[in-house]
């Protein structure tokens, strides 16, 4: 039990980066904090902090352990609380953070669904595209479509991220359809400056194989939406993720160029700090857009059928 108490100290003053505010923070001594992280090293016969007189920070090993210890602290505290999240309803005000178009697709219409289920709920949903700093901008819950790599939040996967490459019936009727991704350089590709890799697309056929092509054309944005028009007006070939083009493959608008093609690019997650991921409102949205959305989301089923009723 000491170490284990221990290791929650330890956690708590690494994402503080300070003795003196996970002191604070859990209500106990600075000199009480230093002696469990000082057990804790000897106990374990290794360094786990840099102190200098401004600043601490997790060494190697220290950063290691700080993974498991945060996931433990995690577990502990969800322990502790679930008496109290499974009586206490939620209630209060809920800052949400999410992507433009998908917030506008398919975060604002599950709201009203949501604020029925919790009326005293109030939510405050942010849309944009930038980066937000969740702690430090005070948001409960920011959704993310991303590859995870930040491990200082809790993260709890909503449903996949896909993309697909798709243009307008009467695009291809005019330049011919692809056969095979490298075909695609010999057509006006509609590109999303916001990429990594803008002008590269990268691709797998959900065997394992991937596929990499340059591509070109005549107009670059920075808005998933302004490309989906483009593509939906015949001006190119695009690359895009399903949650926005779903609607559009399934009413005819949209074709799906390479049906068996897929670019999987991670997954469309609720992000929170550990010490608000289990607030009853925080637990209430993210059960409710797990339980929405899921493995298999509207917007992938509608073009799976597409792709069932092509093939039949």
């Amino acid at each position: 039990m000491d170490t284990l108490n221990a290791m929650l100290v330890f956690a708590r003053v690494v994402e503080a980066n300070s003795f003196s505010e996970a002191a604070r923070r859990m209500g106990l001594s600075k000199s009480a904090v230093s002696k469990q992280v000082s057990a804790l090293e000897d106990r374990l016969g290794a360094r786990l902090l840099n102190r200098t007189t401004r600043r601490i920070s997790p060494t190697e090993v220290g950063a290691a352990l700080y993974e498991r210890c945060a996931r433990i602290a995690s577990e502990v505290e969800e322990a502790e609380l679930i008496v109290t999240r499974l009586h206490a309803a939620p209630r209060g005000r809920l800052r949400v953070n999410a992507p433009m178009s998908f917030g506008h697709l398919h975060l604002s219409p599950a709201m009203p669904e949501f604020l029925d289920r919790y009326p005293e709920l109030s939510v405050d949903l942010a849309l944009n595209d930038r980066f937000v700093d969740v702690v430090e901008e005070g948001y409960d819950v920011a959704i993310r479509i991303t590859r995870l790599r930040d491990s200082s939040l809790i993260a709890r996967k909503l449903a996949p991220a896909r993309r697909i490459v798709c243009a307008a019936p009467g695009y291809l009727a005019r330049h011919g359809r692809p056969r095979a991704v490298a075909d695609l350089t010999q057509h006006t590709c509609l590109i999303y400056t916001y990429a990594e890799r803008s002008d590269l697309w990268s691709l797998s056929d959900g065997t394992g194989q991937r596929y990499h092509v340059q591509v070109k054309g005549t107009f670059s944005v920075n808005s998933g939406d302004a490309l989906k028009a483009a593509a939906v007006e015949g001006l190119g070939i695009t690359l895009l993720p399903t949650f926005l083009v779903g609607r559009e493959i399934a009413d005819g608008r949209l074709v799906n160029v390479f049906p068996n093609v897929i670019d999987d690019f991670g997954g469309i997650y609720a992000i929170y700090p550990h010490n608000r991921h289990l607030t009853p409102k925080v637990r209430a949205l993210v059960d409710f857009l797990v339980a929405r959305f899921g493995s298999a989301p509207e917007w992938d089923r509608a073009i799976a059928e597409v792709r069932a009723e092509a093939a039949d």
